[in-house]
């Protein structure tokens, strides 16, 4: 049972690995090792099985050799007295430390010796426990990381949501679409909670079996809010494109085939790949892409919405820099460098170009690389939402003038109000004299020129 309880403990580990702004590597690691043990186990049963047929080979080594065993990790073929059997690592120690080092039993009149060399040390597992400790820190610490990045986002998405929503001159085609990409944003960052909470907070692991239908459902959620995050920055790219070098277009026309692209093509892509997970690669929770050809049906599209962005920005920040070098007549050149930079700074994180950087990021690296480059993936990705709810609402001049205008419009209705009450109750005992006023200030000429007139009056 020891190695078992070492996979486990190294498998629990892997649960920090999940990249939660990337469709790539999303899923129950955890359980896939332990499918990869059972499936070694049937394996090694079987071959067991075949030997123990061949009834002469068996009774043989019976009384002579030591017969073949699962010990719960490794499968070892029966073996005549004096004979050393190797064996690659454990397949799911390859997994985890890409190492597949040699291991061997000797077989003796006493029966199977134990492993050698120990199985830490021949596949590079544990060797180092500060490593293993210093490992598992990082994982934590970036956990709470993408944690507050998306909580964050959360909080000020929803904020921002409800400013849109709640204005009626704020309610055009490009808030909108802005909106859209918040609910995107929100989707995304919950599907991770979900998929965390559902998933990796059970203090077992032999729960895979039980609630593998629920897993292959949350990761198909998971896939489709990150792949609809991913078109709606797309969406984002193609409208501000289609203002600068379209000169008349019908803006309602174009937002039903936003809406279509945004939230209708991840669909179709999800649909189809999880028809083809369930028909030709049905293992595990569908998170272990074994088939490159069914994985590409996500990634493909992914990888495209992200390039057509770079270019949408690259064409844009192009037109960009032509009207500030036509239009800025007055300005020195370090005013239109100036306005240059923060209007691009403003464009990376609504186009998600931040994205490209990863996308030419070498899989096959060091542990430190690798460790680096999560860090910021995870960091950009989870305050992405943050960033973007504030750079394109509370900050934005037309929402900064609204709210501004609702509260000077609620300040001065509650003033009125306030001198309407002063009023009203002042007016109750002081009728007579108010009347009076005006009487005692009459010149002696008015009074009598107008002497029956205020007598009337009186």
């Amino acid at each position: 049972m020891r190695p078992r309880r070492a996979f486990i403990t190294c498998s629990l580990l892997l649960v920090f690995l999940v990249v939660s702004n990337s469709t790539i590597g999303a899923g129950q690691m955890d359980c896939n090792l332990l499918n990869v043990i059972r499936q070694e186990k049937e394996q090694c049963f079987e071959l067991l099985a075949e030997e123990k047929q061949n009834l002469s080979k068996h009774q043989r080594l019976m009384e002579e050799g030591c017969l073949g065993m699962w010990d719960n990790v490794s499968c070892w073929p029966s073996a005549s007295i004096g004979k050393t059997v190797f064996l690659n690592c454990p397949k799911f120690l390859q997994i985890i430390t890409g190492t597949k080092g040699r291991i061997y039993r000797n077989c003796t009149s006493d029966g199977w010796s134990e492993i050698s060399p120990n199985v830490r040390i021949a596949c590079d597992y544990g060797v180092n426990d500060n490593t293993s400790v210093s490992h598992t820190s990082y994982f934590n610490k970036l956990k709470d990381l993408y944690t507050v990045g998306y909580s964050t986002s959360i909080a000020t998405l929803l904020m921002a949501l409800v400013i849109l929503g709640s204005f009626r001159r704020l309610r055009c085609t490009r808030n909108y679409i802005h909106m859209h990409l918040f609910v995107s944003f929100i989707l995304r960052a919950m599907a991770v909670f979900i998929k965390d909470a559902l998933l990796f907070s059970a203090d077992e692991t032999d729960h895979c079996t039980a609630y593998m239908t629920g897993c292959k459902m949350m990761l198909v959620l998971f896939q489709y809010c990150i792949m609809a995050n991913y078109c709606w920055l797309l969406v984002e790219g193609l409208y501000l494109h289609t203002l600068l070098f379209v000169s008349f277009f019908s803006e309602k026309k174009y937002f039903w085939w936003y809406i279509a692209i945004g939230w209708g093509l991840p669909l179709v892509f999800i649909v189809t790949w999880s028809a083809c997970r369930q028909i030709y690669e049905d293992r595990g929770c569908w998170d272990i892409n074994d088939d490159a050809s069914i994985w590409w049906i996500i990634r493909g599209p992914v990888l495209m919405s992200i390039f057509i962005n770079f270019i949408l920005f690259v064409r844009i920040v192009r037109i960009l820099m032509k009207k500030l070098r036509t239009s800025e007549v007055w300005g020195s050149n370090a005013g239109q460098y100036k306005r240059l930079a923060k209007s691009t700074l403003l464009l990376i994180p609504l186009f998600g170009v931040h994205y490209i950087i990863f996308v030419f990021f070498p899989e096959d690296v060091s542990s430190d690389t690798s460790q680096i480059c999560l860090s910021f993936e995870l960091a950009l990705g989870s305050f992405q939402g943050f960033v973007v709810a504030v750079l394109y609402c509370f900050l934005n001049g037309e929402v900064q003038f609204e709210i501004q205008r609702k509260w000077k419009q609620w300040h001065l209705k509650k003033h009125f109000q306030a001198r309407q009450q002063k009023h009203s109750s002042s007016s109750n005992g002081g009728s007579t004299s108010t009347q009076l006023v005006p009487l005692s200030k009459s010149s002696p000429m008015d009074q009598r020129q107008t002497g029956p007139q205020n007598t009337s009056v009186i």
